[in-house]
């Protein structure tokens, strides 16, 4: 019987869907069955398991999943004795206070003696407790936005990527507490034969992660200012430099990072750089 390395992934939402075209993206394939709560890849040693966010670590520690995708507040939330295998990066979002709008803010403190409605009452706590702030935290699974609204709490912390919800109910964001991303988790008593199918999936995503941040450029330069584009875009060793046919010309290639993209761009046309082509990496590895 094969062994199959078993990941939780998030049934459903934009974790689910970023994490699931990620492991396409590493050249493995699965089914797109919405109704599946559980399946296997075609090509790959790979069980899929698709769960509730907040099940995933606890399928994860009690072994019935070897590895997980789920954001790092369910993780932290939980505070289970899992392994962090990798920050994804994605994902990206803030555990924040919300008030009514016509509560007076003016830090943390304005929340001494207040009611705080939270799905995440373990990490509200911690955060209160660095402050030292005594606050009365109501947990409440679902719907926080409305409890200001119908006199269950004075304010909310709760999950915010745009705000657009909060303001729907009246409130807004004032402090920002914790940040999230997507991690992968796991448990830590894996076999040995496991741990080889796991390093063999994290170098796919891995590979697929870093081309991300980076793009490939390749453009003609003329040679005499060859060591000062060097000095501009570097390369993971060196770039590549490939004479042309007029001897006073050179065409390079090179990657370079996302966040230095424009930079690089400009400072190539002072150069006299021409026929610059950008184009996006599928895959990057070391």
């Amino acid at each position: 019987m094969t062994t199959r390395l078993r990941i939780a992934v998030q049934k459903s939402g934009r974790l689910s869907e970023r994490s699931l075209q990620i492991i396409r993206d590493c050249g493995i394939r699965f089914g797109s069955d919405s109704r599946l709560l559980k399946e296997e890849a075609e090509n790959f040693p790979l069980e899929f398991l698709y769960l509730r966010d907040d099940d995933i670590p606890r399928y994860v520690n009690d072994g019935v999943a070897d590895i997980g995708i789920v954001g790092r507040n369910e993780y932290d939330e939980q505070d289970l004795p899992l392994e962090i295998i990798r920050d994804l990066g994605f994902s990206k979002c803030r555990l924040s206070v919300a008030v009514p709008i016509d509560f007076v803010y003016t830090g943390l403190a304005s929340l001494a003696g207040k009611r705080i409605a939270t799905s995440y009452p373990n990490i509200l706590r911690k955060k209160l407790a660095e402050a030292q702030i005594e606050a009365r935290i109501y947990e409440i699974s679902g719907s926080v936005e409305i409890t200001p609204s119908i006199g269950v709490a004075d304010a909310i912390c709760d999950l915010v990527s745009t705000g657009a919800t909060l303001a729907s109910n009246g409130l807004r964001e004032v402090e920002a507490i914790y940040h999230s991303t997507a991690v992968m988790i796991g448990h830590q008593g894996l076999s040995q034969e496991k741990r080889l199918i796991l390093e063999r999936l994290l170098l796919r995503i891995d590979a697929v992660l870093r081309a991300d941040d980076f793009k490939y450029i390749m453009f003609n330069v003329p040679k005499k200012h060859l060591d000062k584009v060097a000095a501009i875009i570097g390369g993971i060793t060196s770039p590549t430099v490939t004479p042309l046919l007029d001897a006073t010309w050179v065409a390079v290639q090179t990657v370079v990072r996302e966040a230095q993209f424009w930079d690089v761009l400009e400072q190539l046309k002072t150069l006299g750089a021409q026929g610059i082509l950008v184009t996006a990496i599928e895959k990057m590895a070391d």
